[in-house]
């Protein structure tokens, strides 16, 4: 633990600029604002209600549709629900929790913004409320959860749902091929296989091109990471065009371009997810919660015949991310005791099983809890995937993401405050390389550039 001073001050360092950053950006997202998707809406329920904010994605609209059974057991309680796409959702919580606007008195929220938001005191401490409950148990969370979603020894937000990342493939065509893969495989190794793969409208493989921070650099960040790259030295002078980081962007490129499903500059999670569940790509590296759609037969062709192999490695192992979608409570909701209620509910293993029981295992949110992995029904189901998902989680290290020293932590994004808006405009320039636009050498200049601007800013405040 000897880093552990070093990276508190690198936490509060960005921490801290955070308020600033978040409160400017907050008229920008507030033009985003004006319009709801789902349920509920972007106004105060009133009376007894909790507004509860959250990611419009399947195990989120599965806790809607159960949510009756929170009403029941709390009659006194009113649930008010704002389902949003995850760039909305962003862009409206940010918005509202940096500014005090009370508009949301749960809102679900990451291990990207949890220290940082805790620091600035805009979040509850929830550790008294754990503790509190004998039956809720956070000892139970997957260790790097909870570590990434505490601030100074507490949690301020409880994980609903967890991922890392792996790599995945289909078992039949890659024996119809005769193609193999070793336990633990390198970059080039899937290169190599995603070549032997490739066949007609078939491609090798399948990895995201789509921009955005939450998109396309997910998966290259690791990437960056295996081969020993990094965004910033320990001065934080920008090392995007550094050798490591263009041999990493380049291989990302061009197997994409070569191997690659088509239109890769505009696919992201859900269309690789599609197009490996229904065998029209060999490999796809991704989030390991995408087993909900491989292993579903109502969504995937190829269920029961899906491999999994740990995230690729290089100059760097264990590459895998780390990511929660979890919830917390503002400071500035005047509902504190009712909204810990909910996020009990909603993050219990008795909730878990809830899940399992009314909906099917195949519902569960995965990743969260290590008693999850012990309930019957999901170990039946989860057998072909349970190991590979927990041994990523947990080796998953983001106070130590790189080979080399940064000023920064997080995997798959870095945990400052700028990185929204630096790392959707470096998206873009990759996923224009992809696109056949420019080239990998012009993409991370103007990517350096970038990086540049925000790394001055922090050398400022040495």
């Amino acid at each position: 633990m000897a880093d552990g001073p070093k990276v508190t001050r690198r936490i509060g360092r960005a921490s801290r600029r955070a308020r600033t950053y978040a409160v400017s950006m907050a008229a920008a997202f507030a033009l985003v604002a004006t319009g709801c998707s789902g349920a509920g809406s972007f106004t105060d329920g009133g009376g007894d209600s909790v507004t509860v904010a959250m990611v419009s994605n399947s195990q989120m609209q599965d806790a809607v549709q159960l949510s009756s059974q929170f009403e029941q057991q709390n009659p006194g309680i009113k649930l008010k629900f704002v389902t949003l796409s995850e760039n909305e959702a962003r862009a409206k919580i940010t918005a509202s929790v940096s500014t005090g606007g009370g508009e949301f008195d749960v809102v679900m929220i990451s291990n990207y913004e949890t220290p940082m938001w805790a620091e600035n005191g805009w979040l509850v401490n929830l550790s008294p409320y754990m503790d509190a409950d004998p039956t809720y148990d956070s000892d139970d969370f997957i260790p790097t959860l909870k570590s990434a979603l505490s601030y100074q020894g507490s949690m301020y937000s409880a994980p609903f749902y967890g991922e890392s990342s792996f790599l995945m493939y289909n078992k039949k065509m890659f024996a119809d091929a005769g193609v193999s893969l070793p336990a633990n495989p390198t970059w080039p190794q899937v290169r190599d296989a995603a070549a032997a793969l490739t066949r007609g409208d078939v491609s090798g493989i399948c990895l995201r091109g789509k921009p955005g921070w939450g998109e396309l650099l997910a998966p290259l960040d690791t990437v960056i990471n295996a081969f020993g790259g990094r965004w910033y030295d320990e001065d934080w002078n920008a090392q995007l065009t550094s050798p490591e980081v263009e041999a990493a962007v380049k291989f990302y490129v061009d197997t994409v371009r070569k191997y690659g499903e088509p239109g890769a500059a505009s696919s992201g999670f859900q269309e690789c997810g599609n197009l490996l569940s229904q065998g029209q790509t060999a490999m796809w590296y991704d989030a390991t919660s995408a087993v909900s759609v491989l292993e579903s037969p109502d969504t995937s062709t190829i269920a029961g015949d899906v491999g999994y192999l740990p995230a690729p490695s290089m100059a760097k192992s264990d590459n895998g991310w780390l990511y929660t979608w979890s919830l917390g409570i503002p400071t500035s909701s005047t509902k504190r005791d009712d909204a810990w209620k909910f996020i009990d509910w909603m993050t219990n293993r008795d909730y878990i099983k809830h899940v399992s029981d009314t909906l099917g295992a195949t519902h569960i949110p995965p990743g969260s809890r290590m008693s999850t992995y012990q309930l019957p029904a999901y170990q039946a189901i989860s057998k072909p995937f349970a190991d590979a998902t927990l041994s990523a989680m947990t080796t998953a290290n983001q106070l130590k993401p790189t080979l080399q020293p940064v000023p920064y932590t997080g995997i798959q994004f870095l945990a400052i405050p700028e990185f929204q808006d630096l790392g959707t405009r470096v998206s873009q320039q990759i996923s224009a390389a992809i696109a056949g636009q420019i080239s990998v050498e012009d993409a991370l200049a103007q990517s350096q550039k970038y990086a540049e601007q925000v790394g001055k800013t922090y050398q400022k405040e040495r």
